[in-house]
């Protein structure tokens, strides 16, 4: 078993007891309807103000009572279907089904064997996207770099047209501009054949983001509303911080992250009710020496872990984040804040955990040996969320029997027939012997990643059929070939 590419049902780590979950969704009730949240668009405070909502317009301040929260938050449905241009890379996010995907709006990329790090280009998404299409732990492509050679009125329809013409798995990204978000809907129009066919199979996804604490602002305010009225799937993420934009406290983070989200997911379903909203959590610590955001301590996996559980209460789809480092090389800090983020979110069953291969040094870098290094990570987390089956056929009492005290089960046909689908096969992982080892080169985990980065990258890859590829061209200006 070298991947799993379905959802693997998880759940078994809760670091809320039953009665935290219950208290903490009472906070977050008083937090909405006593506190209430900022919202700087004037139609946003309509949809609000008409559904019933106590609105000050002036201070741009929403209130709504927790009854009236309920029933808006309960317009969203329980699951989101994102779909592949291969259908095998279809992801259903709800429940406890967990999938992984890259992330991130990085400016740098590093580049492991020269040591040297340098400003991302849309030739480095480029890569990214034709790598993730061969690595088969990482289920969804969300556009992980900025290209800084572009201008902003560029960039959305650059990173979502590298991203479809490159790799078949689902695309998601955030939007810069209005223009931008109309332009990529109609791309991928174009891509899925037609408006309807869409909205039936979403092939993009969109992220629009609350601003911690309890605020939507002017520009991502008017993009959610947006893409709720387009019928798109949509996330809507906060990222509170322990300590500068959050209480310090873990608690209190995650009550800030859940009303933070929450109130984006009020707003999608007042603007559309049942549009497929993605619950979203980008919760993490701050440096408190300097106020730096922190992609690697153990309390980001802990909040994230902890909000897959509130999503499950609210039975909304759950997107998360692990799998970062605030290492600046591949070192074993590197992969050990990235195995323990990614793991932790894994065991609680979020749904999708975005960031979870790529990115280093607070999320601002990317790394293609990075990319190749944790889709073994994840692997592993993968494997471990699955658990242990234990059923007549896997706990083996009748092989046990026959074997006997003293005997071996290396020839066994039990042997034979579980082998490969008991255990992770790892794809970049020595366990060779030491003489093997240093007779093949004595080569550590970054330089066998290198190796496989170039492997990958000389394959052929996916592209789009020619005729939407040449539609995109005639009807979307601004496209970078």
């Amino acid at each position: 078993m070298s991947a799993l590419r379905s959802g693997t049902n998880s759940g078994k780590f809760r670091p809320l007891s039953p009665h935290a979950v219950k208290r903490m969704h009472t906070t977050v009730m008083r937090i909405i309807e006593e506190i209430g949240f900022e919202i700087h668009s004037a139609e946003g405070l309509e949809y609000f103000s008409r559904a019933g909502a106590w609105v000050d317009r002036d201070r741009k301040l929403v209130r709504v009572n927790s009854t009236l929260a309920m029933q808006i938050i309960n317009r969203a449905p329980s699951s989101v279907k994102l779909r592949g241009r291969l259908k095998k890379h279809d992801v259903n996010l709800g429940a406890k089904r967990v999938h992984t995907g890259t992330g991130g709006t990085a400016l740098y990329m590093y580049d492991a064997v020269s040591d040297e790090r340098r400003n991302a280009t849309l030739d480095d998404l480029k890569n990214i996207a034709c790598l993730v299409e061969h690595l088969d732990n990482i289920h969804i492509f969300l556009l992980p770099t900025y290209p800084r050679e572009l201008p902003v009125d560029r960039v959305d329809v650059n990173r979502f047209f590298t991203g479809l013409n490159h790799t078949s798995k689902h695309i998601m990204g955030g939007i810069y501009t209005l223009e931008g978000l109309r332009q990529v809907i109609k791309m991928a129009e174009i891509v899925a054949g037609s408006p309807e066919a869409l909205r039936n199979n979403p092939i993009i996804s969109m992220i629009a983001c609350c601003i911690s604490p309890l605020k939507i602002d002017e520009h991502y305010g008017e993009l959610m509303i947006e893409i709720a009225r387009q019928g798109i799937p949509l996330v809507c993420p906060a990222e509170p911080l322990c300590g500068t934009t959050s209480p310090v406290t873990l608690a209190g983070n995650l009550a800030v992250q859940v009303a933070d989200s929450l109130a984006g997911i009020m707003l999608a379903q007042l603007v559309n009710p049942g549009t497929p909203v993605i619950f979203g959590s980008v919760a993490s610590t701050s440096d408190l020496i300097d106020f730096k955001y922190l992609t690697g301590s153990v309390e980001m996996g802990l909040l994230n872990a902890a909000g897959a559980q509130m999503a499950q209460y609210y039975k909304l789809p759950f997107y998360s984040t692990g799998g970062m480092t605030d290492s600046k090389v591949l070192d074993a800090q590197c992969g050990y804040e990235s195995a323990i983020t990614s793991m932790l979110c894994a065991l609680a069953g979020a749904n999708f955990i975005h960031d979870s291969a790529g990115l280093m040094e607070f999320a601002m870098t990317a790394c293609l040996e990075k990319y190749v290094i944790d889709n073994e990570i994840l692997g592993m987390v993968m494997r471990a969320a699955k658990g242990i089956e234990v059923n007549d056929e896997t706990i083996a009492f009748d092989i046990i029997q026959a074997s006997g005290p003293g005997g071996n089960f290396a020839t066994s046909s039990h042997t034979r027939r579980h082998m490969r689908r008991e255990h992770y096969q790892p794809t970049l992982s020595d366990r060779t012997t030491r003489e093997y080892w240093a007779g093949s080169g004595a080569k550590d985990i970054v330089a066998r990643a290198s190796e496989k980065v170039s492997q990958i990258l000389a394959l052929k890859g996916y592209s789009l059929p020619a005729r939407a590829r040449e539609r995109i061209g005639e009807e979307i200006t601004g496209i970078e070939v």
